[in-house]
This record gives structure tokens, sequence and C-alpha cells, in this order.
């Protein structure tokens, strides 16, 4: 990937900023003073969530870290037509029910454009959900540090500090004050590209008995000894996300302090940036992070002073975030999900019955262009028991004896004698069908090296894939093949 950065100029003063750029005390009901810009809280029941994600499909799952978080976060769409996204914590979470829909209601009480803010909850029987603003440009983690088109540009990691600031100051000044275990994956973009603190973090799991997941390297001084997060520990967490955004890497905080005690703070900075800040600029938020930093709690700046100290650095904001961003502009609704072919609905429903029938109806027609040299001795008795054991095998296939099947194409492969990607096809739905998806993904990827483009080898690496519960690289393989069967269809 090559690093490209745009210079940027000199914003415009305090006058030409846009309102909602300064004033935290305009940020509640969108910074316009409209008390319908948000909706209101509301109680939902479990129906009305498992209706709007599709039953908790896996589909619809949009955590970062979804098959290795205990609670997971769902896209949803709500009856109203209005994208959501749902977390849905693990039974043994907030076990006292009034505890959870108190701290819910409160944290629902918070309106503000610089969060994703939280508009329900629901609370039946074990299950426990959270109900927020759906955030459909990813989070910062994935603009910062796995970005595929351009590195986030300057004005852009600027803004990005700011506008957080003004969240965590919001969040102060109506008395919630602690946000627990900030990290870039709680920073996410709204339709315009802006970007917007999750809520989920005001809100601590009470049976977690932790408040940071993250490294202990990132981890606040203070909560190492008493396990208690106070409003200088979000500072701390802030601190460690200016290192992120002046280095577009997750540095732990001990490195880049020594780093700036050795004047080596341009080592600090993401090489991609070279020439495209000012050192006065780059030099001013090192300071911040440093104080941020501080080992002693008391030392750190409030919310209110990063807001001050962050509002004179700002540029080019008379351009929109998501120019910044590099990112098209629209509304908020999400990706298109794929058109999803028969075979592509099989693999997302692990609906294996289905897959036999398409494979079975498919035939062998796709093996035509194959190449198998065959050599004249190999018109013998070998070839005629490799062929029978194929033959046997299809037999056993088509009556559903997948042992049986298992056997004769097996036979087949070991014989060695023709290459058949579909026989690997069909022993891979037959391991899937005796329950060993480790094998049917084998013979699934063996497909795939016989026929590197075949639609079918990439759609039962997703089936194979989905049993596993690897749930992201299956979607992968199932976008692959649905981009493969279009491209087919096409010519």
């Amino acid at each position: 990937m090559g690093a490209r950065c745009s210079k940027f100029s000199f914003c415009w003063w305090h006058s030409h900023l846009k309102p909602s750029l300064l004033d935290s005390s305009d940020l509640e009901n969108g910074g316009k003073n409209e008390k319908n810009a948000f909706p209101v809280f509301t109680e939902f029941s479990l129906d009305e969530l498992k209706m709007a994600t599709n039953g908790f499909s896996s589909e619809n799952i949009v955590s970062e870290h979804g098959e290795k978080a205990p609670n997971v976060v769902y896209k949803g769409l709500l009856e109203n037509g209005r994208w959501v996204a749902v977390k849905r914590f693990n039974r043994s979470a907030w076990p006292d029910s009034r505890q959870f829909l108190d701290e819910a209601r409160a944290v629902g009480n918070l309106r503000s454009e610089r969060l994703a803010n939280l508009i329900g909850c629901c609370c039946e029987g074990e299950e426990k959900l959270l109900v927020a603003e759906f955030m459909p440009n990813e989070t910062l983690a994935k603009h910062l540090f796995h970005w595929e088109n351009q590195p986030m540009k300057w004005a852009m990691r600027l803004r990005v500090a700011f506008y957080l600031a003004q969240a965590l100051d919001y969040c102060s000044s109506k008395g919630r004050a602690l946000y627990h275990d900030l990290n870039a994956y709680r920073i996410l973009f709204d339709q315009d590209g802006n970007p917007r603190l999750s809520c989920f973090g005001l809100m601590k799991n009470s049976r977690d008995g932790k408040s940071y997941s993250t490294n202990l390297a990132f981890t606040p001084p203070e909560y190492l000894k008493t396990g208690r997060v106070t409003p200088e520990s979000v500072v701390y967490s802030f601190g460690t996300m200016l290192l992120d955004l002046l280095s577009g890497k997750h540095i732990p905080p001990s490195h880049a302090l020594d780093l700036i005690r050795g004047k080596n703070f341009l080592m600090l900075m993401d090489s991609c940036l070279e020439g495209h800040f000012s050192n006065d600029d780059g030099s001013e938020l090192v300071r911040l992070a440093t104080r941020c930093l501080q080992y002693e709690a008391r030392e750190r700046p409030n919310a209110k002073s990063l807001v001050t100290s962050l509002m004179s650095l700002q540029k080019e904001t008379e351009v929109p975030s998501h120019v910044l961003l590099g990112i098209p502009h629209g509304t908020a609704t999400p990706p298109q999900p794929l058109l999803l072919t028969p075979m592509g609905e099989a693999c997302l429903r692990k609906d294996l019955t289905a897959l036999h029938e398409i494979l079975e109806k498919s035939g062998y027609k796709d093996d035509e262009g194959i190449a198998n040299e065959l050599s004249f001795q190999m018109w013998t008795n070998q070839m005629q028991e490799t062929l029978n054991s194929k033959k046997h095998g299809d037999a056993a296939f088509r009556a559903k004896d997948f042992i049986t099947a298992i056997d004769c194409y097996t036979q087949f492969i070991d014989g060695g004698t023709m290459v058949s990607p579909t026989v690997y096809a069909r022993r891979c739905l037959c391991y899937l069908m005796s329950d060993l998806p480790q094998e049917a993904l084998g013979d699934a990827m063996q497909a795939q090296v016989v026929f590197p483009e075949w639609p079918t080898a990439f759609y039962l690496q997703a089936a194979g894939l989905f049993v596993l519960g690897i749930e992201n690289d299956a979607q992968e393989a199932l976008k692959e093949a649905t981009k493969l069967e279009a491209k087919r269809n096409k010519n």
C-alpha cells in the first residue's frame, strides 16, 4: 500500500468555525437545539430486537472482534426503518436487572451529536440488550490502523481528537465522567464521516470485574492499584488515543514517553504524515498527550481543558468530515447486504440438505475445463477401477449414504489418475454431513487449488467456516464466491 497524504492550508479562525465545532454546551440536541433530532429512549421487547437482527443472525454481527468478544454487537433494522446497533450481553452479565435498567436509562438520557447515542434497551428474563444509533462508516481502528485506500489525514486526526474531547466533556457535564476502556474501537464514524464516541463504554458490565480489556501496557497506573476507574483514568486513556492518532499505530505509552523525553518525538509520528503537518502542531499534540499520560492522576488535565487546547489546532474546518476521511457521502443506510444465490443462502443458513440438492443437480458440468493428461497405459484396469469408485461414490452420494461416498471418493482421489474438483466438493459436503468440518474445509480448499476461480469451492469453504464458527473468514469466502459467480454469469 503506498502512503499518500494531502497537504492542508491553515484553518479559518474563530468567526469561520462552524458553531458545532466550538461549544460543548451546543452539542446537546444535535447542536441545533432540535429536540426531535434524536429518538427518545425506548424499552424494546426481545421479539422486536430478534426481528430487527434477523434472529441475531451471524451475518448481522458488526463487532470487529465478534467471535472473541463475550458481548456481541449486531446491526438491526427496526420496523420504523431506523438502523440500530444492538449489543447483546452474555447471560452471566448484569445479574441485577434493576441495576441494568437504571444504568441504561441514565445513559439513555444523554443526547449529543458527539455520541453514538443509546436509544433503548431490553431486559427480558436472562436477556440484556442495549440499542444505539447505528454508525455505518467503521471504527477509528479501521481507518487509522487498517486503512486500504489512504491513511487518515492530519486535519481529520485533529478533528477526531477534538470531537472526542467534546464528547467526554459533554458526558462529564451530565454526571457521566466515567468511560470504560476508551480505545480506537470505541470511536465510530456516522453517515457524514463525523467521529462519535460509542455510548456502550459509558455502561460497565457489572460482572466483568474489569473495566479494561486491553493490554496492561495501556491501562492507567492507578487502575492497576485500585481496580477503579476515575475521570482521571479516562483522561489517561484519551492520552493513549492521542498517541494512536500521532503515530498511526498502537504504541505503549511507556515507549512513546521515552521517545518524547529523548526529544525524538518525530520518530513517533506516522511516516505518511511527513511534510503535511507543522512541527508546532505536532509538538503541541505531543505535549498534550504527555500531560494526559502523567503518572500522578491529579497532574492530568480535565476534559474541558482538553477541548480548549484542541480547539485552536483545528484545520480545514470548512471541509466536511466525509471528504477528509475519503468516503462517499450518503444516508445512514449501511452497505447493502450481498445478493446471495441459492447456494450462498444455503451456506449462510448452514442448510446442508439444500447444498446436497444443488451439488447433485449441477453434476460434473464444471469439471469440463479441467485438464486431465492421461497416458495410453492409464486406459487400463487401474483407470476402470478409478472410474468405478467415482461411480459408486456418486450412487452413495445420491442415496445420502455419506460414509460410503467418502470411502469411494477417497479411492478415486487416491488413485491419482484423474483430478476432479467436483469430487472434492462432493466429499467436502459428505464430511460436513458427517460432522467433520475440518476435513470438509480441507477438501473445499483443494477444490480451489484445482479450479482457482470456481465459486462452488468458495461457497463450500464458507459453509465449513460457518460450521466451525469462524464467522469473519466465512463472510469473506461468501463474498468471494458471490463475486466470482456474478463475474461468471456476465461472461
